[in-house]
């Protein structure tokens, strides 16, 4: 019986000792999205058997490279990012190379050289502006459309890249014409005031379309414009970038147009690469895209609602 116990234990500790750790420098908490993404990270990890040490950045980047360091001083055995802005990241992540811990961006990307980090797992950015604004161009009213933007952190890679592919996609479309555009910080809240102010100066009506990079500024805008004595999705349309349960909700009550899903499900696809990586050195591309698709009120918005709302957001 001792014998038994003695390899019953032996067996544990290698067990234990073969179980891999992940640093995961989070953004934050400013949307329903990235909460979600929390939390299904969080699944992912428990359900293969990985020790995931979860850092709040508070959406500061100082707070993102100072828990890098700590986790390159705590020895783990990899680290997810979701980066904050995409600039300013070489000498911490050159910190990991060098002690050889892999790195993985997640849904973000930044301004350094591929070799410092393994693989970036996300969306096609410009091609959900692109998906977006191509919205618009098919959908907008006869004549003239002035449309407001609110974008993401100023900065980061969806700010620049959703900017960049809505333009694209309405370049030379007639009659589309961007006449503010301002950043919500991909918050609720911040939506909302910027809205208010778009709305005071614009005199309203003068509005035909609102372009959010985030649902939950869009849904802080609906709330400016309801406030406003207007009616959302109607007196002006409205197209955001996510997928988030609360959404559906406004499209099913008329109040949002259209959506362009993003997965917050982006550390599946990453632990694979990484758990192939421990297995044998096998490097992954070096980025690997998630799937995306544009949601209408056509697409039965309150059973996507139904399906989503579990998730964590």
């Amino acid at each position: 019986m001792k014998r038994i116990l003695l390899t019953s234990a032996a067996l544990l500790a290698g067990t234990a000792a073969s179980a891999q750790t992940v640093g995961f420098s989070q953004i934050g908490s400013e949307s329903g999205w990235r909460a979600a993404e929390t939390t299904l990270t969080r699944q992912e990890a428990e359900a293969r058997g990985i020790d995931l040490r979860f850092s709040d950045a508070q959406q500061r980047q100082e707070n993102q490279i100072a828990a890098i360091r700590s986790f390159v001083a705590q020895g783990v055995d990899a680290i997810l990012l979701a980066p904050v802005v995409a600039t300013g990241w070489d000498s911490v992540l050159e910190e990991a190379a060098e002690a050889d811990i892999p790195v993985v961006l997640l849904d973000r990307r930044v301004d350094s050289s591929e070799d410092l980090y393994l693989t970036a797992v996300g969306s096609d950015l410009v091609h959900e502006g692109e998906v977006a604004g191509q919205w618009l161009v098919d959908n907008k009213p006869e004549g003239e459309c002035r449309v407001v933007e609110l974008q993401g952190t100023t900065g980061s890679s969806p700010a620049i890249d959703r900017a960049t592919g809505f333009r694209n996609a309405i370049d030379g479309a007639e009659g589309i014409e961007i006449v503010r555009s301002q950043t919500g910080d991909f918050t609720r809240s911040g939506g909302k005031e910027v809205m208010e102010s778009f709305l005071q100066a614009e005199s309203g009506n003068e509005i035909c379309a609102l372009y959010a990079h985030n649902d939950d500024m869009a849904l802080g805008a609906i709330q400016a414009i309801n406030e406003a004595g207007m009616n959302p999705g109607e007196d002006i349309l409205i197209v955001s970038i996510d997928a988030v349960p609360d959404i559906f909700q406004a499209m099913a009550n008329g109040d949002a147009n259209a959506t362009v899903e993003l997965t917050p499900n982006m550390s599946g696809p990453a632990f694979d690469a990484l758990e192939a990586y421990w297995a044998d050195g096998t490097e992954p591309e070096k980025f690997i895209q998630t799937e995306s698709r544009l949601y209408t009120q056509d697409d039965d918005p309150m059973a996507e609602y139904e399906a989503r709302k579990d998730l964590g957001y």
